[in-house]
């Protein structure tokens, strides 16, 4: 049953730290400055706003609130003189579109306001495309970025496009061997155009490259299909799951896997699928599986080979347990039982493709194409770099001079190549020492095609006119051929000879069509073996294993001046504008980078408002030292090994406050994901930004619900959903019932009633939702500092918690039992065990935003009356009115409401893309922004619910099911949001809020909210 287990947000919860005790019981960690305004009579006197003075003379202590919740500026706006036909004020307008940026592709539609593309949400015509991550969501903001390369320049120098195009061709006819380094493309168009340029120019070779490739499945699948392209699988097919070194959920193989996986993980007629998860990092695959085995990099190379039959000797015992148990699972599926890996290692990663072949999980017939990059040719146009043998070098799409291992040797190579053009979005690393720019458009301003998986092509249209002087890296290589068509028109001309209806693929975003397959020819292809790149785990020296890896929000750092995703917690570790040395606790304890217990002589692992603390260490791979990389303590890393996220460190061409982390991509020798690392303690404390222990719920139990697939199975909900009860007249009612309401209740059977449905099952933890509601709702980002003091601004987050496989009855025998301070029966020693669960714990993941209540406990302390409730259901803010006494976010149960310290919009010390007029162009005109002093909170995405109202109402018709959507129901793929209109019996919502696993946080609050949520089941075979 669910609230006999221990659950726990972070390490130091689970032991009970004193300092997080104090942060509980102290939410607001730091005080609204009153003597600045009640010392000061003169500030008082000058101050306009008299309603608000009333408000401090009648009594109330917090009147500075009200004078700090002062009106906004008014920023004039502009009207149409002439109004375009194509756009109506007030109504938004979608085109779909394709992001494709080497590293993230997905189909999506754009939303724009007045011309203004404004937010990225789904495509669901694509079926081959995969659905927008964080990532993709917030790639939006930055078209807006003013840190953009602006106009083309040669040497530093302001020049026009007709110097740079004079210079290329001239190098370029000058006979010297050329070189085009792009990015994976995976566009037909583009494929075809650089095939005519290497006619054009016999002396022009190319090369793909991937800052965060797949090179050795890429190599398996070419050795045995004959081009480089990755296997798609159908996780919604794969009864059981075994990966071994494989975030599929994450951006394992280029992701989007997580809709398909995450609905198969909801129990349909007593089933669901059963995953295994062998790794040495806690990723997001590991803590979603039922069964999570920590294991080294070099274990898990040897547990494939055990999976596919191989021996078992090498490993562990307890590891021999579970792999017996996964082969066993994996053979009981059959055709259904599906087997992934991510070892850095090409006869392994055959041995994957040789398992799956001919099931119904695995499709190499339409392969992704996402990924093409050769590490091989790479390390070979270094060479020839350095060997004065490369003329011109011509690069789109790539940063080798931040993301290559080998990143001097190109620099060095770099200063000897006649004519280097850097077409990028911005001057970044690689762009600064090349000596020509030529800036290209953001995704949102091009035209394109991709394939994604092959089969189908998704189109790529603009959304807005080029804001700055740039051009299309396609464009350029047309206009350096002597080309005098637009690749508007190439592409067109691409589609139309391959029999598609052009203008209606581009009005859907995608079509389906084999135009450009390739054919399966294994005999085409050199590769051997691993040709050069084997694993450096055997050949490094060091104690630890290294596991590099792409931060959910960060990914390979192609867009690491965007704030909403710095911004962004990491779905595990809870920690924002950083990247960090993940480790386990046994390890940090025995390297001394683990905090003791503070004491007043002793260093603290928190500081007095809670933020958290970490140790630094030096990280050596290979004679290449990273200094200074701070140190976090991560449950469930595998003994022996560290983590560590690359895509951090940039410099050039960022905004001083994103250039955060460390760049962790010099450690990824021989273009090898796991090395052989030492690590050495050295000086400082470094302060993360972490809101892992922000907004918690007070320790209170039945927050996350949860049992086993045989449970669900064989007994009645009441015994794993229980229903709180509440004595009246000493008669047991369930505390739903109207037998023991306080409150009169409004007859809500008419009209419409909104409710929010969440799945705990489907839920991955990606994070999609938190940026579409930064998006849809103009959520402010505060920066790392007012993160730190508890001051984040999200609507929605996703909670994370641990638990332990104890549960608190088994705890407090155990501690009952404790006999003196040594031995076995000793506190010392047995509360050490009760601290085992951190070495691999269970995850479960929540979102949580406002929970829209009937009985909300915040409206009724409200001394304004701005928190009000809606006959829709929706607790509705008055943003004007409120006064910011926080009374209301004291008395939230849910810990969801935010409030504005700051003035965050058009404040230069909140400089993240909304203080410049480009920048706020991003910004919902439906939503208001708000101002200092305010409190604010999700609003279930009102104008869009109202905006669906409408629509009904001008067309004569019913809303359709279906219809009502929210920011983060109409992000999430995996189906674990649901937003409907309960008074629709035949509804989707409805269905949900009657199903058995339906249950309500904090039910027994008596809250009565809007929001419910679906009790886990875990396909465990433990009771």
């Amino acid at each position: 049953m669910s609230s006999n287990k221990k659950y726990w947000k972070s390490v130091d919860e689970l032991q009970g730290d004193s300092s997080i005790e104090a942060l509980r019981q102290n939410e607001f960690v730091q005080e609204i400055p009153t003597d600045e305004f009640l010392g000061d009579k003169e500030t008082l006197e000058a101050s306009e706003t008299t309603r608000r003075d009333f408000l401090k003379y009648v009594g109330f202590s917090t009147a500075a609130a009200s004078l700090a919740a002062c009106e906004g500026p008014v920023i004039k706006s502009v009207p149409y003189v002439v109004q375009p036909e194509q756009i109506v004020p007030g109504v938004a307008d979608y085109y779909a579109t394709t992001i494709a940026d080497g590293f993230d592709f997905a189909s999506v539609l754009v939303k724009t306001r007045e011309g203004r593309p404004i937010k990225i949400e789904n495509n669901d015509l694509a079926k081959g495309g995969f659905g927008a991550n964080a990532r993709v969501h917030a790639s939006v903001l930055g078209m807006y970025d003013t840190n953009r390369a602006q106009f083309p320049t040669a040497a530093g120098e302001e020049v026009s496009w007709s110097d740079i195009d004079k210079s290329v061709v001239g190098a370029l006819e000058g006979g010297k061997k050329a070189v085009l380094l792009t990015q994976t493309f995976a566009s037909p168009s583009t494929d075809k155009l650089i095939e005519e340029f290497k006619a054009k120019f016999p002396n022009v070779s190319h090369v793909a490259y991937d800052a965060a490739g797949e090179q050795f499945a890429l190599d398996a699948f070419e050795m045995k299909y004959g081009f480089r392209a990755l296997p798609d699988y159908d996780f919604a097919k794969a009864d059981v799951i075994v990966a071994v070194g494989a975030d599929f959920v994450g951006d394992w193989n280029g992701g989007g896997y997580d809709s398909a996986y995450g609905k198969k993980r909801v129990p349909k007629n007593g089933k669901m699928s059963k995953h295994f998860q062998f790794e040495a990092n806690m990723s997001l695959s590991g803590a979603n599986a039922d069964v999570r085995v920590p294991s080294t990099p070099s274990q898990q190379k040897l547990i494939v080979q055990a999976l596919a039959g191989g021996s078992v000797s090498g490993l562990p015992e307890g590891i021999k347990a579970k792999v017996a148990q996964a082969r066993k699972a994996l053979l009981a599926a059959g055709d259904n039982g599906l087997l992934i890996t991510g070892v850095q290692d090409v006869a392994t990663q055959k041995i994957t493709l040789d398992f799956n072949a001919g099931k119904s999980v695995m499709d190499t017939a339409k392969p992704k194409m996402t990924r093409s990059g050769d590490a091989r040719k790479m390390t070979q146009l270094v060479k020839d770099m350095n060997a004065g043998q490369v003329g011109t070098l011509i690069m789109a799409g790539v940063n080798p001079v931040y993301s290559l291992p080998n990143a001097t040797e190109f620099t060095e190579g770099l200063k000897k190549v006649e004519v280097s053009v850097a077409c990028s979005i911005r001057a970044d690393e690689t762009a600064a020492l090349s000596t020509h720019i030529a800036p290209v458009p953001h995704y949102l301003e091009s035209w394109g095609d991709v394939q994604i998986k092959m089969g189908e092509v998704s189109l790529q249209q603009p959304t807005i006119k080029e804001i700055f002087n740039t051009r299309q890296f396609q464009q350029s290589l047309l206009t350096w051929m002597g080309e005098d068509k637009t690749y508007y028109e190439y592409l067109k001309d691409t589609m139309t000879s391959a029999g598609l209806p052009f203008n209606k693929s581009v009005q859907a975003g995608v079509v389906e069509t084999n135009a450009f397959a390739k054919a399966v020819t294994p005999s085409n292809t050199s590769i051997t073996s691993d040709a050069g790149l084997s694993s450096t785990l055997q050949e490094g020296t060091g104690d630890f294993e290294l596991t590099l890896y792409t931060m959910t929000s960060m990914g390979d750092g192609t867009q690491a001046n965007n704030p909403w995703l710095q911004e962004m917690p990491d779905p595990l570790t809870r920690c924002t504008w950083d990247n960090y040395l993940t480790m386990s606790e046994a390890d940090a304890k025995e390297k001394g980078l683990w905090f003791d217990r503070s004491t007043f002589f002793t260093e603290a692992r928190h500081n007095a408002n809670g933020g958290l603390n970490g140790h630094y260490a030096n990280v050596t791979v290979n004679g290449v030292t990273l200094e200074n990389v701070p140190v976090m303590i991560q449950p469930g890393q595998a003994k022996g090994s560290v983590g560590l996220a690359v895509g951090y460190g940039r410099k050039n061409g960022i905004q001083e406050e994103m250039q955060t982390g460390v760049n962790a991509f010099p450690l990824m020798q021989n273009f090898q994901t796991t090395q052989k690392v030492s690590i050495e303690k050295v000086g400082g404390v470094h302060e993360f930004a972490s809101v892992q222990l922000h907004n918690t719920l007070m320790g209170r139990g039945d927050i996350v619900k949860e049992t086993t697939l045989e449970i669900f199975n064989t007994k009645d909900k009441h015994s794993w959903n229980v229903m709180p009860e509440v004595s009246k007249g000493h008669i047991e009612y369930e505390v739903t019932s109207p037998e023991v309401d306080l409150w009169d209740e409004f007859d809500r059977s008419v009209g419409h009633h909104f409710n929010l449905a969440i799945d705990l099952n489907a839920c991955t933890g990606c994070g999609a939702c938190v940026i579409a509601c930064h998006a849809e709702n103009n959520v402010p980002v505060v920066g790392k500092s007012e993160i730190r003091r508890s001051r984040d601004m999200h609507w929605l987050r996703i909670d994370r918690y641990y638990s332990s496989e104890e549960t608190f009855e088994l705890d407090d025998t155990k501690k009952n039992d404790f006999s003196g301070l040594g031995g076995d029966k000793g506190s010392l020693g047995g509360f050490g065990e009760l601290e085992d669960p951190a070495a691999n714990p269970q995850v479960a993941f929540q979102p949580i935003m406002c929970q829209h209540c009937n009985h909300a406990p915040c409206e009724t302390v409200c001394p304004v009356a701005a928190s009000a409730h809606g006959k829709q259901g929706q607790n509705h803010m008055t943003y004007n009115r409120c006064v910011g006494t926080r009374y209301c976010a004291n008395n939230c149960p849910y810990k969801v409401r935010r409030f504005n310290w700051f003035l965050y919009n058009g404040n230069d010390e909140f400089d993240y893309h909304m203080n410049n007029d480009l920048g706020r162009m991003v910004i919902n005109p439906d939503v208001t922004v708000r101002s200092r002093g305010v409190m604010e909170k999700c609003s279930m995405c009102i104008q869009m619910t109202q905006k669906t109202i409408l629509d009904a109402k001008r067309d004569g018709r019913k809303v359709k099911d279906g219809e009502f959507a929210t920011a983060c129901s109409n992000a999430c793929t995996s189906g674990a949001l649901a937003f409907g209109d309960i008074n629709d019996k035949e509804s989707e919502i409805e269905t949900l809020r009657t199903d058995d696993r339906m249950y309500h946080l904090l039910e027994h609050v008596g809250t009565k909210p809007n929001v419910f949520y679906q009790t886990m089941v875990r396909n465990t075979e433990e009771a």
